[in-house]
């Protein structure tokens, strides 16, 4: 008997359902070696697959373990949904019956996702086996794909229909169900802050009228973890480092299909910064160097943003200095007594390791090389924890993922890190709607329809699409496109277009269009410079009785009878932007200076000196009462002959409420047309707080104002007529304002009183429009 024969190895498969497979022993352990294998059954997938998925090679000996091994491999090709092997003589027998061919995939029932969403994320595929296990996990996968918009009682349930041949077509048939509401969030613990302002904070909101359009009354665990993580980060940035979410909890109730969210927490006392100090065990790294870097202060509010951002202030500054494995560790010193927290930055020499590769995971949309670029080091480079937690908030900063995980990994050797970032990608396109009305010679009602995408074919790129149009035949058109990555380098560059034409004015048609060009580059995490070219066009067309006497300025006269008129800029821009939030700012500053020289060709020749200055401060967190004071200032200085009246500075409603556009400044004093400026200031002072009554997350918040400002100066060539308004005197006005940050575009209702302002002065008190807080 030869070996083969003395060994007889056996072995039997019956799948269930589910694809489970229970294998026999061999009968003997010792290994044994085949001539040949047989395949019988295969008859669609054919012999070649089979012997391609096992373990076992004619001519080389095996044991039981690989009989086993090669039975699970031919489970997992889905193909088969029964496998027999044994071992007769010197030939291993492979019986196998095939699963049924799936013709064509469908899907019945659903409106609420496109069937091409649901062919995207089954794995269930036209042409291909139909496999028990991988049907399951499709439904499954349909059903958390409703979860997420909000239908958590979706049923799923599938149906074949035979076709001949062994196919079958599968349909998967979807009952929708109604849409799981939240009915209430509650807090418990919160002494503090009350519920509304929690509210405010997390992004699971209650239900409402707008929420088939926001969708963030949508339950789900993931989301549910990330409003916790959001309550401690405004725990932690207010002062109080003892906070703890003791519990949260989804509640639904069936019968009404809506959702009782419910959150325990521990506030924990208000702890203030105590001392604070900055040590060094790094030789040639000075501490008291580093001292200005630090931003926390002694006395004040716990902040852990701020230790944040201190860490990364060394760091960055050590790393440059020569010292790539330097580590800063914050070392706290609680003083219960007082509430105080001191802080003692350690800078140490810490471990030498390197970075082996950089693993990006998740990103089903967005290319590896947009998550890639956002960290400061690449495969090779020293290990600097400072810089991945840096590349980790710019990655949730761009608003392309909905959640963002960076951890490490031991590599290849003990100097060696592997990082690894897990993202979800999340929908970034938007639709939006603009509407606006003034009143006065100027006015009218607009609206304007825009489309957007900020990563545009996952590419990281933004573009927008606008179109508006208004009262008297109003028109405008926008196109904007951005590269964040311009060339590889941190250099945002891109384009703008654009065209408005309008006819409110009785005697003449008034269009624009123009180009830029611009490059933005980061100077710090908080500054940068932006580089533009400007190409503009101006077209005056009279009509009607324009030309009658006394009907327009000279000026404008003079612009109707040289139209079309040319404008060749370039100018410079730097923007400081530290608020810690860009759509209701509670604290920071947003800062922008331009300087800008027009005289490359075209018709206008000038030097232009205009900024503008914004502080946010936090002035009651219980109250969520916010204040702000905004500064901005302008001058132009004709560099040839004159100034055209388009090319000086023209400001009202929107800089002093209470007035209208170009409603105050130089004009003419016999018809009243505006002239425009050399010179402006404005400076306004704003308290914004939650509208009593209405819940926080509806984003409807009341302000109250204060406006004061002045244009003069004037250097258009205006005929014989006089010009009134060249002088300084001052305007003023007060005012409430409601701003709603609506799914559509943040809208602002404005009504200010003038309290200070000169004779010639235009009123507008009501102004409706797109909010425009810079």
């Amino acid at each position: 008997m030869n070996a083969v024969s003395a060994v007889a190895l056996s072995a039997s498969v019956v799948a269930s359902g589910a694809g489970v497979a229970t294998l026999a022993s061999a009968t003997a352990a010792e290994a044994a070696v085949v001539k040949r294998i047989n395949v019988q059954g295969a008859t669609r997938a054919g012999a070649d697959t089979v012997r391609a998925n096992i373990d076992i090679v004619p001519g080389k000996s095996f044991t039981s373990a690989d009989v086993d091994s090669s039975v699970r491999r031919l489970y997992a090709t889905g193909f088969f949904s029964d496998v027999k092997i044994s071992v007769s003589g010197g030939t291993l027998n492979v019986t196998v019956a095939e699963n049924g061919l799936i013709n064509e995939v469908v899907f019945n029932g659903n409106r609420k996702i496109k069937d091409e969403k649901l062919q995207g994320i089954v794995q269930t595929r036209s042409m291909g086996p139909m496999n028990e296990a991988t049907i399951q996990s499709d439904i499954q996968t349909i059903k958390d794909a409703y979860a997420a918009i909000g239908r958590s009682d979706v049923t799923v349930t599938t149906q074949t229909y035979p076709v001949g041949d062994g196919r079958v077509n599968l349909a998967f048939v979807i009952n929708e169900g109604e849409r799981t509401k939240i009915n209430a969030i509650n807090f418990e613990g919160n002494n503090a802050y009350s519920d509304g302002r929690l509210q405010s904070v997390i992004n699971t909101k209650e239900s409402n009228f707008l929420s088939w359009l926001t969708r963030r009354d949508v339950y789900g665990e993931d989301k549910l973890r990330a409003d916790e993580d959001a309550l401690r980060q405004f725990y932690f940035n207010h002062g109080y480092a003892d906070f703890k979410v003791v519990s949260s909890e989804a509640v639904l109730d069936p019968a009404t299909n809506q959702y009782t969210i419910n959150f325990v927490v521990d506030e924990g006392p208000r702890y203030t910064f105590g001392n604070i100090n900055v040590e060094s065990t790094v030789e040639g790294v000075n501490a008291e160097d580093l001292q200005g870097l630090v931003e926390t202060r002694s006395g004040a509010n716990y902040s852990a943003k701020d230790v944040q951002k201190t860490m990364d202030a060394i760091s960055k500054r050590v790393a440059s200095a020569g010292y790539p494995f330097a580590r800063v560790t914050p070392r706290g010193n609680r003083d219960f007594q007082n509430n105080t927290i001191g802080v003692d930055y350690l800078v140490d020499q810490g471990e030498r390791a390197y970075v082996e590769r950089i693993e990006i995971r998740g990103n089903t949309r967005s290319r590896d090389y947009v998550i890639r670029r956002e960290f400061d080091l690449s495969e090779g480079d020293a290990f600097n924890q400072e810089m991945i937690s840096r590349a980790k908030r710019r990655l949730e900063a761009l608003g392309y993922f909905s959640s963002v995980n960076v951890s490490t990994q031991q590599g290849s050797a003990p100097d060696r890190v592997v990082i690894v970032v897990d993202v979800a990608d999340q929908p970034t396109g938007s639709f939006g709607v603009g509407a606006g009305y003034t009143t006065g010679d100027d006015g009218g009602f607009t609206v304007e329809a825009s489309v957007e995408e900020k990563n545009f074919l996952g590419r990281g790129q933004f573009i927008r699409i606008a179109a508006g149009g208004g009262a008297d035949n109003a028109r405008s058109y926008s196109l904007s496109f951005t590269e964040p990555y311009f060339l590889g380098y941190r250099l945002a560059a891109g384009f703008d277009i654009f065209k408005n034409n309008t006819s409110r004015n009785t005697y003449y048609d008034y269009s624009e269009q123009g180009v830029t060009l611009r490059v933005t580059a980061p100077i710090t995490e908080e500054l940068a410079t932006t580089f533009r070219y400007n190409y503009k066009e101006f077209d005056y067309g009279g009509r009607g009785d324009w030309n009658n006497d006394g009907n327009l300025a000279p000026a404008y006269q003079d612009l109707i009878d040289g139209s079309p008129w040319t404008q060749s800029s370039i100018s410079q821009t730097l923007t400081y932007n530290s608020l810690d939030e860009q759509n209701i700012p509670h604290e920071g500053i947003y800062a922008q200076f331009t300087h800008e020289y027009a005289g490359l060709g075209g018709d206008s020749d000038y030097y232009k000196l205009y900024g503008k200055f914004r502080y946010y401060q936090t002035l009651s967190d219980e109250m969520d009462l916010i204040g702000s004071i905004t500064l901005a200032a302008g001058h132009v200085i004709a560099t040839g002959d004159s100034l055209n009246v388009f090319d000086q500075f023209r400001i009202g409603g929107r800089e002093i409420r209470g007035f209208e556009s170009a409603g105050i400044g130089p004009r003419d004093s016999r018809t009243g047309d505006s002239l425009g400026g050399t010179t402006y200031f404005t400076a306004s002072a704003e308290a914004s707080f939650p509208l009593p009554g209405i819940p926080q997350d509806l984003g409807l918040r009341g302000v109250l104002f204060a406006d004061a400002g002045t244009l003069y100066g004037n250097e258009v060539a205006n005929g014989a007529n006089a010009v009134v308004g060249t002088d300084s005197a001052m305007r003023a006005s007060v005012g409430a304002s409601i701003v709603w940050a609506s799914p559509f575009g943040p809208l602002r209702v404005d009504y200010g009183v003038p309290v200070v302002k000169e004779e010639f002065d235009k009123e507008q008190r009501f102004r409706f429009g797109i909010s425009n807080q810079f």
